[in-house]
């Protein structure tokens, strides 16, 4: 079983080795999100097609108004085909309020079944000023395990 206390240290522990991250980032209505992937090779098992990555998210609030995240909606895709989709409030248990110029990070993982795939979705945001409901892009990332980069 994985623990998502043992996926974030790992990560933070990943991160402080890692020499070179790709970002991606897209804005849409004054958010920014940027994403960044780490291959988690201490929890993927490739013997049994297991294969665990970790990403960490960075919304900013780019726009003249305070909004708040409240919900998410991914789409998963390993390299096999199979397409996972997860719908869910907030994200990591949260729904964020960010006033313009605020940021919000959080760090949350996937697993596959193949050594590469990809991900990308939208947040669900509400205008607190209008209460107007939007959706913002989750720019679609590359999950690679590091030794089919080789």
């Amino acid at each position: 079983m994985i623990y998502f206390a043992d996926i974030i240290f790992n990560f933070t522990k990943f991160f402080l080795f890692q020499l070179k991250t790709i970002v991606v980032t897209e804005v849409t209505k004054g958010i920014k999100v940027s994403v960044e992937t780490f291959y988690q090779d201490d929890y993927s098992r490739p013997d049994e097609n297991k294969y665990v990555f970790a990403y960490r998210i960075t919304l900013e609030n780019t726009g003249y108004q305070t909004v708040q995240l409240k919900r998410r909606h991914w789409k998963i895709m390993d390299s096999i085909g199979t397409l996972t989709e997860v719908e869910g409030e907030g994200v990591i248990g949260l729904q964020p309020i960010l006033k313009p110029g605020e940021l919000h990070q959080y760090v949350s993982w996937s697993q596959l079944t193949s050594d590469m795939g990809k991900m990308h979705g939208t947040y669900l945001f509400m205008n607190l000023v209008d209460n107007e409901l939007f959706d913002v892009t989750i720019p679609e990332f590359k999950l690679v395990a590091p030794f089919k980069m080789n």
